[in-house]
């Protein structure tokens, strides 16, 4: 592990998981409308959302998403990791009041410290995102050996 116990490559191995749990509050919807500017009567308009095909208000897709950001820099790869890279597929609404369950599970550990990672939420036993992300990681290997170069 790292100085700020996040995990390194070697720490890693395919398959390897962690997971993020929140319940998608009203105010999660308004403080996340606020920051991102994202003000879709759909998000924030019952009246609104209930004329569409959701019939009701749904939290921003990002929301649900930015669950996956809080595994990758908490959990696995943890602190010190670099997010690189993300595609995300939008399968099914979140509504408030709903647990979003992110998973983030190693797929394929490459060279340069970067790893791709499966990325999933769900709502109860129904994904609502998935995806895959690229991510950069130390290494406890060039961390030592950098480390034997400067001693010298």
């Amino acid at each position: 592990m790292n100085e700020q116990n996040g995990y390194d490559i070697e720490d890693l191995h395919v398959g390897k998981s962690a997971s993020f749990a929140k319940t998608i509050t009203e105010a999660d919807i308004l403080l996340f409308s606020a920051v991102s500017g994202d003000v879709n009567a759909l998000h924030v308009n019952e009246e609104y959302a209930a004329s569409t095909p959701f019939k009701g208000r749904i939290a921003h897709g990002m929301l649900s998403a930015s669950l996956i950001s809080a595994v990758l820099a908490n959990r696995l790869p943890g602190p010190g990791t670099i997010y690189l890279e993300q595609n995300l597929k939008f399968l099914a609404p979140v509504r408030p009041g709903d647990t979003v369950h992110a998973t983030v599970t190693v797929l394929e550990i490459g060279d340069k410290g970067r790893v791709t990672l499966q990325t999933t939420c769900r709502v109860k036993d129904v994904v609502v995102i998935d995806g895959q992300a690229q991510v950069k990681i130390g290494s406890s290997v060039r961390r030592a050996a950098s480390l034997a170069v400067a001693s010298q």
